[in-house]
């Protein structure tokens, strides 16, 4: 599985304008999507969620496995671990971008985190030290996106019209980077995904940023507000159509404060 998800970091074709980030843009964005999936306190860098089987670390609680962990959703850390290699990032020696989440259960991470062990501080210090090069992974993963999702459509004139309503969140109309629609698109990205993979579907119903610009109403002259209604509807959709037993109804209320910052 992480060679899959690898593959497509390593293998980009870009379809759309270079989105290279400032420092003070990283520092800015990193800041932001680390207030909304952790607060912004150190004790969330690296966490695990109730009701969830796998650890959330980093800026943007990217999702890591334990070892022969399988599940529905795109496990994005290695592919941070990789791109953080490609930049000869440095990091513990005992991390690569093959590396398992180091604690098989819940129980063995908190107890790891509570005792403050040298792999637990390691790993930490890290997380820590590269949130503007999370950042910059974040930007890179949204670069990749549009071609991503225009390559699941058979329809030219839908691709054409993903490809319009992307550029016209991400570009004022002199033709410059809207650093708001850069925030929203790349937190949206990181929050949801990109809803090209048929496993993060729930009754064949998606919720990433595809589903989110298939429904967005280009009508609204506020197009934050717009892409902000599209994500909360496919958000709803998401909660009725999920397995009543993983209560996902619970998240609504953050999930919908996170889409009041758009």
């Amino acid at each position: 599985m992480k060679t899959i998800f690898l593959g497509i970091l390593l293998s980009v074709t870009l379809f759309s304008a270079e989105i290279d980030l400032s420092t003070r843009q990283a520092n800015y964005i990193a800041q932001k999507v680390w207030q909304n999936e952790g607060a912004g306190k150190d004790k969330y860098l690296v966490w695990w969620n109730k009701g969830e089987d796998f650890a959330s670390v980093g800026i943007g609680h990217f999702i890591w496995f334990p070892k022969g962990h399988t599940e529905r959703f795109r496990e994005v850390f290695p592919m941070v671990v990789a791109f953080m290699q490609q930049k000869g990032v440095k990091m513990p020696k005992w991390l690569n971008a093959e590396t398992d989440f180091p604690w098989q259960t819940k129980a063995e991470f908190f107890a790891a985190k509570k005792n403050k062990t040298k792999q637990y501080r390691e790993l930490f210090s890290f997380l820590k030290r590269t949130m503007p090069q999370q950042a910059e992974f974040m930007a890179e993963r949204l670069r990749q996106a549009l071609p991503q999702m225009t390559g699941t459509i058979n329809d030219p004139k839908k691709a054409a019209m993903i490809k319009r309503r992307f550029n016209h969140m991400l570009y004022k109309k002199n033709g410059k980077i809207d650093e708001r629609g850069l925030y929203i698109l790349l937190d949206y990205t990181n929050f949801k995904g990109e809803g090209t993979l048929k496993s993060e579907r729930y009754k064949g119903k998606g919720w990433g940023l595809l589903q989110v610009l298939e429904h967005f109403d280009e009508k609204n002259s506020d197009k934050y507000k717009a892409f902000a209604d599209s994500a909360k509807a496919m958000l709803d959709r998401r909660i009725k159509n999920s397995p009543p037993a993983r209560g996902e109804e619970r998240w609504r209320k953050g999930w919908n404060v996170r889409l009041d910052t758009y």
